[in-house]
């Protein structure tokens, strides 16, 4: 049966370690997934919820955005998915009761697993200038709070709109919608943070900032290389397409600082002779040094190009540029350089190449391990340059694959939810509106925690998320959000975003994926689309936690009503009454969308068209796809000092903590560890079991400081170490950013070690 939340924080001080596992999923997968959702659910509602998830009937996860075949399993869910589901559709309640109970400074002082842990917020809540704690406040005072504040602003560029990648295709474009309308392009949103520098690089080689794979794709892939991404935590289901893969005789490269249980072998719950034996997944291990990966690229690029016969020389010709330039820099590619960046052997890169060369078609997976460096788009560009070489781009069984982390980022983005949008998108919702959308580029989530430190931003509304804990530099953002006037979530649960406020702040509690929606047009549902451009519907089957909750769609439609008023000629209410005709309106903006409707009610969805994947076509300002050749760069780490990568633990999603375990790396009752390469640490002074403060360094000066983690011996990359996030968010300047996409650079921190 469903258990209580926990009433005070669990100590974390003495973590225990063990030796990393060599294998994910399997009994302990299925075992730990049905601990966690009995203690939320109970066994009734968890067997009612849990058969529903990903089903053609049922409501997306609201975990990672990996795909879906047509043909479902009967539980089409992860561990780490049946968590994210478990927490949404708990028995437990957050409800005014505890915000009396609980004044904002304990709050404030809490971890933020015991936050989540307390379970869905009920009511609209409210804390007013000079007060300690919420209280509860009507949606209709709640709607005029906002109208004030907003109507207060002297540009409406003073206002934030955050989007996380939760938000459903219809409730985004809405909220695009209504920013717009309002005046602003501030629309960062959590891809800001994640795969903007995928976007950055894809739109400038292949004319879109998306993946050019499908999930069959995969299945007939020859070789698959999967490089800073880790499955077997943040998209357990991609290793079941793996597996697939390698039964049909795909082989697999993995390319990472880090060795990851799920890819060395994947125990398949859904057999039994997988949760007895399981597949091996890596044929080649290329344990890489953190911020090596372009370096690696462009030697493989520079050997391809030397290797006779190795090039596709009909693809470059007919549909690529560049290429003279690519081959022109590669020359330069050396050998004993890439050895110091990549930390690798030449054995190994040669075998790699081995398998390059032997491949018809390739794939090349990537996720923040890529994305999160100074020079990350160069990085992907030179992905991109390894898979043209050979044209691996339009070509069933090949492609590029940037697993996207939540279930409708890209989904989002696709619906206008970007600070940066394009010309044709913005005339196409003027016309279909009749509004005069604003030209001038917005902030994204870097810009926008800077205008709020500088005064230049005053109103935060964020549409899902917990943006206080995902983003970089703890204390310089949350000084920044204290100097808002208002702060305002639409939000599920509670998170450390609601403890680190404006100087008035709201709570709207809104409908989860799991909810029944059901507004005056009857029951409604939400799209959403994957990693790979399927667009589905989503449904919830529960009673919502609470009758006071309004849906996304409905929280928009009501704001905009109160903030424009009779201004603006939009049809708020019929949008929030039925949201098929706010897909009537998407199908007349946004490409790919026309009869959407109609495709949304299949039950397997439909496939946004790609140009290069489905013809070669390549929208780019050549017309074709784009060589690049931007010089290779690679952290350089003074003597002393190691190279920091923040990571998820397994009992996470992203700023979402479950528990205190990372069981595939040996590690529970604790998260404020740091990994080390034991030859590191032996040079470093570093024992064992040892505490220490990791102190960051950047070009500014400023001391920033993560206390008291426990030294854990850990076969990481030479030179390199790894801790978890939000924890060590503070230590990754505001500054420290993605050339082009302006990323947070939080795999490329440089750290020194001080007694704790």
């Amino acid at each position: 049966m469903a258990t209580k939340p926990p009433t005070g924080d669990p100590v974390q001080d003495a973590p225990h370690v063990t030796p990393p596992q060599h294998a994910a999923a399997g009994l302990p997968a299925i075992a730990h997934t049905l601990k966690i959702a009995n203690e939320q659910m109970g066994l009734a509602r968890t067997a009612r919820t849990l058969l529903k998830v990903n089903q053609k009937d049922g409501f997306d996860c609201p975990g990672c955005a990996w795909p879906e075949g047509d043909k479902r399993h009967t539980a089409e869910f992860c561990e780490n998915g049946a968590k994210a589901v478990a927490e949404e559709a708990t028995l437990r309640r957050v409800t005014p009761d505890f915000f009396a109970a609980h004044p904002l400074p304990e709050l404030a002082a809490r971890s933020g697993y015991w936050l989540g842990q307390q379970g869905r917020i009920t009511q609209p809540m409210y804390l007013p200038e000079g007060a300690d704690r919420y209280e509860p406040v009507s949606w209709k005072k709640a709607f005029a709070i906002i109208a004030e504040e907003l109507g207060a602003l002297s540009s409406p560029d003073e206002a934030l709109f955050y989007t996380s990648g939760r938000t459903s295709n219809e409730a985004a474009f809405l909220f695009q919608l209504f920013a717009r309308e309002f005046g602003t392009n501030n629309l960062p949103d959590c891809s800001n943070m994640c795969h903007e520098s995928s976007g950055s690089a894809l739109n400038e080689t292949i004319g879109i900032g998306k993946g050019s794979v499908s999930l069959e794709d995969l299945h007939r892939a020859d070789l698959i290389i999967v490089a800073g991404q880790n499955p077997g935590t943040n998209h357990p289901r991609m290793l079941s397409a793996l597996e697939k893969a390698k039964e049909a005789g795909a082989k697999i490269i993995s390319v990472n600082p880090l060795p990851e249980a799920g890819m060395e072998r994947f125990k398949n719950p859904q057999t039994p002779l997988g949760m007895l034996r399981g597949t091996a997944l890596n044929d080649l291990f290329l344990q890489i040094r953190i911020g090596g990966d372009q370096a690696l690229f462009r030697l493989l690029n520079k050997l391809v190009i030397e290797t006779e016969g190795a090039l596709d020389e009909d693809f470059i010709r007919d549909h690529t540029h560049g290429y003279e330039a690519l081959a022109t820099a590669a020359k330069d590619a050396d050998w004993d350089e890439t050895l110091t960046a990549t930390g690798l052997t030449r054995p190994e890169i040669e075998r790699a190449l081995a398998m390059i060369l032997a491949s018809k078609r390739t794939i090349i997976c990537w996720a923040m391990g890529l994305t999160q460096h100074k020079h990350s788009v160069a990085t992907i560009r030179e992905v991109v340059n390894l898979l043209l070489l050979r044209g691996n781009i339009g070509r069933p069984g090949a492609g590029v694959c940037p697993v996207r982390g939540h279930s409708n980022v890209q989904g989002d983005r696709t619906m206008g939810i970007f600070e940066r949008p394009a010309p044709a998108f913005l005339d196409a919702l003027d016309e279909e509106f009749g509004i005069t959308s604003p030209r001038a580029h917005g902030y994204d989530v870097v810009r926008s925690i800077e205008a709020l430190r500088d005064g230049r931003a005053k109103v935060l509304f964020a549409m899902g998320g917990n943006f206080v804990a995902a983003t970089p530099d703890t204390d310089v953002t949350e000084a920044a959000i204290r100097r808002a006037s208002l702060t305002v979530h639409v939000s599920t649960k509670l998170n450390r975003s609601h403890a680190v406020t404006g100087r008035r702040a709201l709570i709207l509690p809104t409908l989860g994926r799991t909810d029944k929606d059901v507004q005056k047009g009857g029951r409604q549902f939400v799209t959403v689309e994957d990693s790979m451009g399927m667009v589905h519907a989503s449904r919830g089957n529960l009673a919502p936690a609470s009758p006071h909750l309004l849906s996304e769609p409905a929280i928009v439609a009501r704001m905009a009503r109160a903030v424009l008023g009779t201004t603006s000629q939009t049809p708020w209410e019929e949008f929030e009454n039925d949201y098929a005709a706010i897909r009537d309106r998407i199908a007349r903006v946004v490409p790919g969308f026309e009869d959407f409707n109609a495709r949304a009610a299949r039950p397997e969805g439909f496939q946004l068209p790609h140009g290069p994947r489905d013809e070669r076509r390549f929208p780019t300002k050549t017309g074709k796809a784009n060589f690049t050749a931007a010089p290779v760069e690679y952290p350089k780490v003074p003597a002393g000092r190691l190279l920091l990568q923040t990571l998820r633990s397994h009992d996470q999603y992203n700023t979402t903590i479950y528990g205190l375990d990372d069981r595939y790396r040996g590690i529970t009752g604790g998260r404020r560890v740091v990994m080390v390469n034991p030859q590191d640490a032996a040079e470093l002074g570093l024992a064992d079991g040892s505490y220490t403060d990791l102190v960051g360094e950047w070009k500014d000066g400023v001391e920033r400081r993560a206390p008291g983690f426990r030294v854990v011996h850990y076969p990481t990359a030479r030179g390199c170490a790894a801790a978890y996030y939000p924890e060590t968010n503070v230590l990754v300047p505001l500054d420290s950013t993605a050339d082009t996409s302006n990323t947070p650079a939080s795999k490329s921190v440089v750290v020194r070690f001080e007694p704790a």
